[in-house]
Formats: C-alpha cells, structure tokens, sequence
C-alpha cells in the first residue's frame, strides 16, 4: 500500500522525498516513474512542491535484490 506524506520543509522535491522514504535501495528511477502516476498533476506544482502538498510514495520493490555497482579507480590501483 503506498504511503501518504506531506510536504513538510521549503525546497522539497520529489526526488528529496523518495531518497528520504527508501535511501538508495532500488531502482530509482523506476520509484520516481512510479510516484508521478500515483501522483497524477503533481509535475504541474513544479519542480520544488509547495508546502502541505500531499504525496503518495510507491511500495518499494523487494523482489529484485540491490544491485552493486563496480567502483572505478580514475589513479591507478592502490
């Protein structure tokens, strides 16, 4: 069940409150996809979402494990 929160503090994004409800687990960009078609119109408030605007936050998709990405080492090894 998606979760409803409410913007709190000037300058939140919607990218700022989905970081926030889930950290980097998943695929972000698949959670942000999501959120603008439970939230259908919220683009039209800008990119910066006014003050008592209410949200709804997709489920996180636990089936799919996180994904590790290679660190690249631009010096060398060390």
């Amino acid at each position: 069940m998606p979760q409803r929160v409410t913007v709190q503090r000037v300058g939140t994004t919607l990218d700022l409150l989905l970081f926030r409800a889930y950290g980097r687990r998943g695929n972000t960009s698949a959670m942000l996809s999501s959120a603008y078609a439970l939230n259908r119109g919220i683009a039209r408030r800008g990119t910066v979402l006014p003050l008592l605007t209410p949200v709804l936050l997709p489920d996180l998709d636990t089936s799919k494990p996180a994904t590790k990405r290679a660190a690249v080492n631009l010096f060398g090894d060390t």
